[in-house]
């Protein structure tokens, strides 16, 4: 297991798409979580974006985490009118302050993962390898059905499949991402963040396998 598959499995997995304005914002949230993470580039939301962020509140549900002040309120309501059934998550301006700067950026991780909690999020913690950890919401119980959702698609892709299949590691890996995520509806991104999408939404190996043979992907289209 490498370096960066050893801190994924030591943090708690969040089951929900998490939205935040920044990239910095974003790198904080993972530093305290395992999820799906997507950012609005502030108040300029861009249609793509958009789109993702409408996929994903379909495929998973959204909890909408913008930073305690002005701008973040402002983004949130945005939001809130465009994905009415979104999840909320807060954090104090106490919380989100460093020498002077209000972000999510500069919040502990603790305290990251206590607002997810909060939220009523479903989050996965113990083993992420292997699913034996207890899944439960923000107040601690355990989903309804008890199952671990984590493990509802046992032939979700690993990184090395990635590799095997050109979509990381090698020449024209990014663009071959960049049509594979055109043909999936899941947009583009770095590798890690392509395997995360492909998880939360649930894509098996083989729906990967069979979008990257569809005309879209293969630029035969």
């Amino acid at each position: 297991m490498s370096a960066e598959d050893r801190k994924d499995a030591e943090r708690p997995r969040v089951r929900q798409t998490i939205v935040v304005e920044g990239r910095d914002d974003m790198s904080a949230v993972l530093a305290a979580v395992d999820a799906n993470v997507l950012w609005t580039h502030g108040y300029g939301i861009t249609q793509q974006t958009l789109d993702l962020i409408s996929a994903a509140y379909e495929k998973t549900g959204i909890v909408i985490f913008t930073d305690p002040d002005h701008a973040g309120r402002q983004i949130r309501e945005r939001l809130t009118g465009l994905f009415p059934r979104a999840q909320h998550a807060y954090l104090t301006q106490s919380q989100a302050e460093k020498s002077g700067d209000i972000g999510i950026e500069n919040a502990k991780p603790a305290d990251i993962l206590r607002a997810l909690e909060a939220a009523c999020c479903e989050i996965e913690t113990g083993d992420s390898e292997t699913g034996d950890g207890p899944v439960k919401n923000g107040d601690g119980s355990r989903l309804h059905n008890g199952i671990n959702w984590k493990n509802e698609n046992q032939n979700r892709p690993q990184f090395q499949d990635l590799v095997e299949l050109g979509l990381a590691g090698g020449e024209g890996s990014a663009q071959k991402r960049a049509r594979a995520g055109a043909a999936l509806g899941i947009g583009t991104a770095n590798a890690r963040t392509f395997l995360r999408r492909l998880n939360s939404f649930g894509i098996s190996l083989e729906e990967l396998a069979a979008a990257m043979r569809s005309p879209e992907a293969s630029g035969k289209g």
